[in-house]
């Protein structure tokens, strides 16, 4: 998946890795997380797969800059991995979940301790994307209108993890509140 993030990028504009992984972490990272090392590993195979092209610019007094160009062949890959349509849901994977599975074995204030910890951080989650991430797009989309159809995809993006968090966060309140009453 992290190669069709790159890829998606990639085809906004030539990009350097750094701003690859600044572009991830202000934005996919929300639904698709990477390390550095992975976006670095990546760009250097998809580069060998044709997909990409990086030059080295050199810059007077900073490092020299590789940048990275999608090429032709990378465009089709991307738009043909766009155009199929997923047939499987996706399994998840929660931490919290695995957890809680097991939580029997302890006592009841750790464990609502640690709902309530989920609890705060998903509440800031759900702040962000009611107002940096609106405002991340909104930016974008003023400095970029010929990005209207793009901030259109990026607000139903933001918006799907709005609505996640938000029935996550009502499901943390009926799970504390069960666990008072019933642990």
């Amino acid at each position: 998946m992290l190669k069709y993030v790159l890829l998606g990028a990639l085809s906004y504009q030539p990009l350097t890795g750094y701003q690859i992984k600044q572009f991830i972490d202000r934005s996919a990272k929300h639904f698709w997380y990477a390390q550095t090392s992975q976006v670095y590993r990546n760009l250097e195979a998809l580069e060998k797969d044709g997909l990409l092209v990086s030059v080295v610019e050199e810059s007077g007094r900073r490092p020299h800059q590789r940048i990275y160009r999608l090429t032709d062949a990378g465009r089709a890959d991307l738009l043909d991995w766009l155009r199929h349509p997923m047939t499987e849901i996706e399994p998840t994977k929660d931490s919290l979940l695995v957890r809680l599975f097991f939580s029997a074995q302890i006592d009841k204030e750790t464990v609502l301790t640690q709902l309530r910890v989920q609890r705060a951080l998903h509440v800031q989650l759900l702040t962000l994307y009611r107002t940096e991430i609106v405002a991340q797009i909104q930016s974008g989309l003023a400095q970029r209108p010929e990005l209207k159809r793009d901030a259109l995809m990026w607000d139903v993006s933001r918006r799907q993890g709005e609505m996640l968090e938000s029935a996550y966060i009502a499901w943390l309140d009926e799970t504390i509140q069960r666990i008072e009453a019933e642990f």
